[in-house]
């Protein structure tokens, strides 16, 4: 065996079972994996100079072949169901085993990084990788240690991925060959049978969400965030697709992270080092800062080229909608270094309304803004999940329901405990359809979209005019600048007015109805907040 890069003197994957290796890559530059990814015939350079790659079969997380491994350490805290699948502690050790043995007489690729830009949680993070390129992407999109840190730092936590290790379903209790498995007491994560990069991130994510709000009082959060120049913090929630990435990457505010922060006493933190952004439609016209920060060192997944060029068609599908860009974070020339601001004084609720009920923004009270945090309606937009081909009503609590270990209400009662405790705005933004459901009317216009944000954000609508949805009861503002007046109240967009209210008592029964798996932990104020049908369907 031999070893290249740098790495703690201390350190060596026998101590993870992992022997009769060919070549240990330790902790290789950017320019050292791109090479690597090259050599190997993996990915390719586009004209900007990005490394593109392709991620085989899953170009999306499988979310039901995620576990975690049930024993003595999660038995009585995770909340066990259909997203936090148990697997069997016994079954993990063979399975480990036989991922361990796979990689003998191959070459692998180690990197060490850490999440959480509060030094107060870091959490150091070792990663093993199959393919160069993946090694690259952790290095892109988590925290990077300077080379003196690297030579003394021991990880709280390990990723083993092999994607071209293949699980057998019969034998290993898994749903496919694709698995995702993480364990709380060994501190392990095994991850084969994808290729598909964000499955590294967002199992980073869960433990997180485990470990900060069980053991530090730090709210775990899925949402992107900046602050502006008086220091002023605003959070976005908001499932993949809903615009966190896109709404957050604002020129005039200092990027803190587009995806997954904390909520401590003190201060909102990023988890990562990067930003993992969807780039299907991508132009330098509407996405400037984006646009912008592809280049050398940013990994592009599963992209196409304009036919005989190297240059990318971004409007190109065939191979999926869920496009990405992998880039660090200071590819965004206003990036916050370091990753920290204050606790915030704005929060906005992204929701991509398939219905096209909901206004383009309302203010909510406390009672709703929980209310609303449980419920995270949303539609899964195509492209982010394997099998979704077009928006899908979904209810997905606190914005993140896939990465959530504990019991909704555990981060909801938090959320609410922080509202009470300090003056933040809560708003609600839909960011989906207008003028009728998908199928019907149209998108939302994404300069109105910023520009009700910019409005909150000055405080040009805490005086405004509003008028409560009959229905949802939200603030409606009656004028915000840069949106006209008529699109501001939903139901004068639709052409059939009597449609809109039918849609909108539809939908309204769907919030009550998935509610009630929570009312029983709710509080009278919160179930107060509940959508009224106020319409005969």
């Amino acid at each position: 065996m031999t070893e290249q890069g740098v790495k703690n003197p201390n350190a060596d994957l026998t101590s993870l079972g992992i022997e009769g290796l060919n070549t240990v890559y330790w902790n290789l530059s950017p320019k050292e994996l791109i090479d690597k990814t090259l050599e190997l015939d993996l990915g390719e350079l586009a004209d900007n100079e990005a490394l593109v790659v392709d991620t085989g079969e899953f170009t999306g997380r499988a979310p039901n072949d995620r576990y975690i491994v049930r024993d003595e350490v999660t038995d009585n805290t995770v909340s066990w169901g259909p997203i936090n699948k148990e697997y069997d502690s016994a079954k993990f050790d063979v399975l480990y085993d036989k991922m361990m043995k796979y990689f003998s007489g191959r070459d692998v690729y180690v990197r060490d990084a850490y999440a959480c830009a509060d030094p107060k949680y870091r959490l150091n993070i070792r990663v093993v990788n199959e393919l160069p390129w993946k090694n690259l992407f952790i290095n892109n999109l988590f925290l990077r240690p300077t080379e003196e840190e690297i030579k003394t730092m021991d990880p709280d936590w390990v990723i083993i991925a092999a994607p071209d290790f293949r699980a057998v379903p019969e034998i290993d209790g898994t749903n496919g060959r694709n698995f995702v498995i993480l364990n709380f007491s060994r501190k392990v994560i095994l991850i084969g049978g994808t290729a598909y990069a964000g499955e590294m991130k967002k199992s980073i994510f869960s433990i997180l969400n485990y470990i900060l709000p069980l053991e530090k009082n730090v709210l775990s959060m899925h949402c992107s965030a900046n602050v502006g120049r008086n220091g002023d913090t605003a959070i976005f929630f908001g499932l993949s697709g809903t615009g966190k990435t896109t709404l957050s990457a604002d020129p005039n505010r200092s990027l803190i992270g587009d995806d997954e922060h904390g909520w401590s006493e003190e201060s909102v933190f990023n988890f990562e080092g990067g930003c993992y952004a969807k780039c299907i439609n991508l132009s330098k016209d509407t996405e400037p800062q984006i646009f912008d920060a592809i280049k050398y060192g940013t990994i592009l997944e599963n992209v196409k080229f304009f036919d005989g060029t190297n240059k990318i068609d971004y409007t190109e599908t065939s191979k999926t909608e869920n496009t990405r860009a992998a880039y660090p974070i200071y590819h965004i020339d206003n990036a916050k270094e370091p990753s920290v601001g204050p606790t915030p004084t704005n929060i906005f609720f992204l929701t991509c309304d398939a219905f096209g009920v909901l206004p383009p923004i309302s203010r909510l009270n406390a009672r709703q803004a929980m209310y609303h945090f449980i419920s995270g309606y949303t539609a899964k937009v195509a492209g982010t999940e394997a099998g979704i081909t077009e928006p899908k009503l979904t209810f997905s609590a606190c914005f993140g329901a896939p990465f959530l270990p504990l019991h909704p209400t555990k981060y909801a009662e938090m959320l609410g405990e922080k509202i009470r405790e300090s003056n933040v705005k809560v708003w609600l933004v839909n960011t989906g359809w207008t003028g009728g459901p998908y199928g019907t009317g149209e998108r939302m216009s994404l300069p109105y979209t910023r520009a009700t944000i910019t409005a909150a954000l000055k405080g040009e609508l805490d005086n405004v005019e509003t008028v409560a949805h009959p229905v949802f009861g939200l603030a409606m503002p009656v004028s915000c600048p840069g949106v006209p007046a008529e699109l501001l109240n939903p139901r004068n967009t639709w052409s059939d007015a009597d449609a809109y209210d039918n849609k909108a008592n539809d939908l309204a029964k769907s919030f009550v109805e998935n509610f009630e798996q929570y009312a029983s932990a709710a509080s009278e104020e919160i179930l107060a907040a509940a959508p009224k049908i106020t319409v005969n369907a």
